[in-house]
């Protein structure tokens, strides 16, 4: 699983999601234009929750990529004929920008100060994961080879029956001449139809592991410059101090992907307190990780009631395996004890530094 920050590097990983559209109205419902096909600059900054400027300012940094998937600007006479055809204002402008819903997929994957369009990466980041983990489905039959099948049938049937032909009378023909009619048979069919069907499929499976291949060397250049940024950006307790709840739970699942563990999710903020999660999860063998983020001052401390509370929501609600209280703060001793009685680590203030500067936490290794 990679950070979301991975789509706004690397428009070879833009390319290929911008089919899932789908993800847009699971993080909030999509308004469009009466032709139900179309949104403009201004419905496309509402839904992303910017300003106007942003997006016009984005569509000039990007307009090849965009366009690639369906922007568009209208004037003139067909300016005129979509107005009429979609009801809208006829004083709208000399000009109109609209976007697909391809393209407001596109702008989520390079929109950076945008809540919503950061919620649509991790989506598109989750579901692609979860592909990655999922099994093959069982084969299933091809059109393609079942009417390859019934080539050869004919094929090997039409060159038997020329040969038997040309051999004369049934008393002339014995055993071992029709054995070598057969394998003449079989060998024409397969040299003309079955070898040069393989020949494509090598040179396809080459090409797609070259492709394949770039892209893997790709993204590891995009996560080795992404971890070298935000380790610049957040290598200090002084500015995981700065961040708000929602963006230090962000930062804490950053730590759990760059640690190995797959599915890290940040679920929506809940008003109550109690029986939250944070971060959600799994590790790198495959337990079930839960997190709790507690961003406090550093003079108050974690007490014993709330790890009691977590421990609680972890283990009944979340059934966690592994389960991480995370905060700023110390944990008073009792805190600590209660922690290590309920096998919950204990990531206070001293053991959050060092995780952040590269430390493992040992809960979050496979387990042998």
């Amino acid at each position: 699983m990679f950070d979301d920050s991975v789509l706004l590097e690397s428009e070879t990983l833009r390319t290929s999601m911008t089919g899932r559209t789908e993800v847009l109205d699971r993080v909030k419902t999509l308004t469009l234009l009466p032709d139900d096909l179309h949104m403009t600059t201004r419905m496309v900054a509402a839904y992303f929750g910017v300003d106007i400027k942003a997006v016009r300012s984005l569509v000039v940094d990007h307009r090849q990529e965009l366009e690639a998937n369906g922007y568009r600007v209208l004037s003139g006479a067909e300016l005129s004929s979509f107005k009429e055809l979609s009801s809208l204002d006829k004083h709208t402008g000399r000009h109109l920008a609209l976007f697909t819903r391809r393209t407001v997929l596109n702008v989520a994957m390079l929109l950076r100060d945008s809540v919503v369009a950061r919620q649509v990466r991790t989506y598109l980041l989750d579901a692609e994961s979860g592909q990655r983990s999922e099994p093959s489905a069982p084969p299933v039959e091809n059109s393609v080879f079942h009417n390859l099948e019934q080539w050869l049938d004919a094929r090997v049937l039409h060159h038997v029956e020329q040969r038997l032909a040309e051999w004369g009378p049934p008393e002339t023909r014995d055993e071992a001449r029709l054995r070598v009619l057969a394998e003449e048979a079989v060998r024409s069919a397969v040299g003309r139809a079955v070898v040069p069907l393989l020949n494509e499929l090598i040179r396809s499976d080459s090409e797609l592991r070259r492709r394949l291949s770039g892209h893997q060397e790709e993204i590891a250049r995009l996560n080795k410059v992404l971890w070298e940024r935000d380790a610049e950006s957040a290598g200090s307790l002084a500015a995981l101090d700065e961040l708000g709840p929602r963006e230090f739970a962000q930062h804490i699942a950053w730590l759990c992907r760059r640690d190995g563990c797959t599915g890290v999710t940040v679920p929506p903020a809940t008003s109550g307190r109690e029986g939250r999660a944070d971060v959600l999860g799994h590790t790198a063998d495959g337990r079930r990780l839960v997190v709790q983020c507690e961003r406090r001052a550093p003079n108050t401390s974690v007490t014993s009631a709330d790890v009691q509370a977590f421990v609680g929501a972890a283990r009944r609600e979340h059934r966690a395996d592994a389960a991480l209280l995370v905060s700023t703060a110390p944990f008073t001793r009792d805190a600590l004890l209660r922690a290590a009685r309920h096998d919950v680590t204990a990531v206070h203030r001293g053991l959050l530094e060092s995780w952040n500067n590269g430390a493992r936490l040992r809960v979050l290794e496979s387990v042998a």
